[in-house]
């Protein structure tokens, strides 16, 4: 059974840029033909999706956020990480990881991220 863990700071401050790791356990990210994808959701409002890279290393980012997002992986530890730049305080927000094929089939539990000075 797959199994994700985020890891990164809680605190962030505006216009730095937020780093979060993903950790896979129990499958590799190189398998067809799982995309690992990045959401979020702000306190008090919906799921936001960031982007994924694919098991082939290819990446796709929401539009809205393409031009502050990056999302990179290393196959060696089977992790694959955001990044996501000039951050405001809109960007606080729990931050998952997840993984997806048909469907979305796995998360991690989450991690709080908030932008503050």
């Amino acid at each position: 059974q797959v199994q994700l863990q985020e890891s990164g700071p809680g605190l962030v401050k505006p216009s730095q840029t937020l780093s979060l790791t993903c950790t896979v356990s129990g499958g590799s990210i190189t398998t067809n033909y799982y995309y690992w994808s990045w959401i979020r959701q702000p306190p008090g409002k919906g799921l936001e999706w960031i982007g994924y890279i694919a098991y082939s290393g290819s990446t796709y980012y929401s539009p809205s956020l393409k031009s502050r997002t990056s999302i990179s992986r290393d196959t060696s530890k089977n992790q694959f990480t955001l990044q996501l730049s000039s951050v405001t305080p809109e960007d606080t927000a729990v931050y998952y990881c997840a993984r997806i094929e048909n469907a979305l089939d796995a998360w991690g539990q989450g991690t709080l991220v908030t932008v503050s000075s």
